[in-house]
């Protein structure tokens, strides 16, 4: 669910950043502007991952799985 989250996070980012950049919502242009029911599934999806990644910031680091290298 974490790393879900995190790449959710991330799309949304890349997307502030492109209006922030170009000018351009990426997400409401490829699923048919800022107000179609998809987009705003989209944006509503991001948004709770978002929240999710808020508990990432309080758990201990213990808890947290790293990969073995």
């Amino acid at each position: 669910m974490d790393t879900t989250a995190l790449v959710l996070v991330i799309i949304g980012a890349l997307n502030w950043g492109s209006i922030g950049i170009f000018g351009v919502d990426a997400i409401g242009t490829l699923l048919g502007g800022q107000l179609s029911m998809l987009s705003r599934i989209v944006y509503t999806i991001v948004a709770v991952a978002g929240i999710w990644c808020i508990t990432l910031l309080f758990r201990d680091r213990e808890d947290v799985p790293t990969r073995a290298r």
